[in-house]
């Protein structure tokens, strides 16, 4: 069987409904207040959002940099590229 745009998406919506399930999941279950500290600031969040935001924090600290390099790359390999007749 072959694989279309409409199955792609179709697999993508059940895999994006069965994660946010999940997350609703933890996010239900880690619902309490803890303290936190950083720099100097001081305050109660729930444990969930806590976790949750420092993991945005990290993907967001590893695609910034990883995104930049990729776009170096594109740009010294349209650079070094063969020009085409025609172009």
């Amino acid at each position: 069987m072959r694989a279309t745009r409409v199955s792609g998406v179709w697999v993508g919506s059940i895999a994006t409904a069965l994660f946010l399930i999940v997350l609703i999941i933890f996010v239900a279950q880690n619902s309490r207040m803890v303290p936190i500290h950083f720099l100097g600031f001081a305050g109660q969040f729930s444990l969930a959002l806590t976790i949750l935001l420092s993991a945005v924090v990290g993907v967001l600290l590893v695609s910034v940099p990883g995104s930049v390099r990729i776009i170096q790359l594109r740009r010294a390999l349209r650079k070094n590229a063969p020009s085409r007749p025609g172009r």
